[in-house]
């Protein structure tokens, strides 16, 4: 039982999973936030064209 807990602690592999995970939220995040905010300004200057043109 011993051993199995030494061969636990020692392997480095989950720690790999783990830091994908963390790099892969962080990404997520930073797109998500970017996405909005582009459809938010792209959402005003298209409805600043439409009004320009019906006039």
């Amino acid at each position: 039982m011993i051993n199995i807990f030494r061969k636990l602690w020692t392997e480095e592999s989950g720690q790999d999973v783990a830091e994908y995970a963390v790099m892969l939220a962080v990404i997520l995040v930073i797109v998500i936030g970017t996405v909005r905010l582009i459809g938010t300004n792209a959402n005003t200057v298209f409805s600043q064209v439409g009004s320009s043109l019906s006039q």
